[in-house]
C-alpha cells in the first residue's frame, strides 16, 4: 500500500519538534518520524491514540499507546538518530490485526531480560510479549525495527 507524502499529519498542535507524519489513501496506515527528544514519548502516545481513535479501535487505543511509550522509550535510551513509529490496520490482508513499528538506527536486537522486584527498569520487552499476539525484530538498511501484532476486537 503506497504511502501519500503528501498528506502530513503533525499531530495537530501536539510539540514533538520536527515530527514528520504521513498516511496512505484508504486510512489504514500512519507512519510518523520524532527526533530522539524526550517528548517524542508523549508526542507518539499521543498520535498513536488519536489514530487509533479515528479509525474506530479506541478498544485497544490504551494498550497500543503503552507498548509503544516502551519502545520509544527502549529507542531514545539506546540509539541516537530519528525513531520511526508505524500503524498499519490489517497488514497484508490480515483481518482483524494491527500490527505496530518501531524503528530506531541502532543495529543491536533488543534483549529482553527478567527484572527483579526492586529494578525500575527492564520490563518494557516482557510487556510486549505477555500481551500481543505475537512480535519480533528485524534488521534494516540502517537499524533495527521492533513490531508487534494485536487482535483486533470483531
Amino acid at each position: 500500500m503506497p504511502i501519500n507524502p503528501t498528506k502530513r499529519d503533525t499531530g495537530g498542535g501536539l510539540s514533538a519538534g520536527e515530527v514528520i507524519g504521513v498516511s496512505d489513501d484508504e486510512g489504514d496506515c500512519a507512519e510518523w518520524v520524532f527526533p530522539a527528544a524526550p517528548d517524542a514519548v508523549r508526542t507518539a502516545r499521543s498520535l498513536v491514540r488519536r489514530t487509533l481513535d479515528e479509525w474506530r479501535l479506541g478498544g485497544v487505543a490504551d494498550l497500543t499507546a503503552l507498548l509503544v511509550s516502551e519502545l520509544v522509550t527502549n529507542a531514545l535510551r539506546h540509539a541516537t538518530g530519528p525513531i520511526g513509529v508505524r500503524l498499519v490496520r490489517d497488514p497484508a490482508g490480515a483481518a482483524g490485526v494491527l500490527l505496530v513499528e518501531v524503528s530506531d538506527p541502532l543495529p543491536d536486537p533488543p534483549r529482553e531480560r527478567v527484572a527483579r522486584a526492586d529494578d525500575e527498569d527492564g520490563r518494557g520487552l516482557q510487556l510486549v510479549a505477555s500481551v500481543t499476539r505475537r512480535w519480533g525484530t528485524r534488521p534494516g538498511e540502517a537499524g533495527k525495527t521492533v513490531w508487534f501484532e494485536l487482535a483486533l476486537p470483531r
